[in-house]
């Protein structure tokens, strides 16, 4: 339930999403999420941080950690499964 609760936060998977591929920054992450505010921002990255789903590198860009990979991995038949869904319309 508790990962439920943190991946329900609003922003939480559009974040974990934008780190699937790469590193990014604040700037850029707000702007790749349309804009969010910066508190809400930065609530969320520390969330995540904390849950050690993601961590921050040397330039302070955002990467997934081991278990962000791990969860993204986790993500693929949901993926698979929405595609689907979405021809449909």
């Amino acid at each position: 339930m508790a990962a439920l609760d943190l991946l329900g936060r609003r922003w939480s998977l559009r974040i974990i999403w934008e780190l699937r591929d790469a590193p990014v920054g604040f700037r850029e992450m707000q702007a790749r999420c349309g804009g969010m505010s910066p508190t809400v921002l930065s609530t969320r990255l520390k969330e995540l941080e904390a849950a050690r789903i993601i961590a921050a590198d040397e330039d302070r860009r955002w990467r997934l950690t081991a278990t962000g990979q791990d969860l993204i991995k986790a993500f693929g038949p949901l993926h698979t499964w929405a595609e689907r869904w979405a021809e449909e319309f």
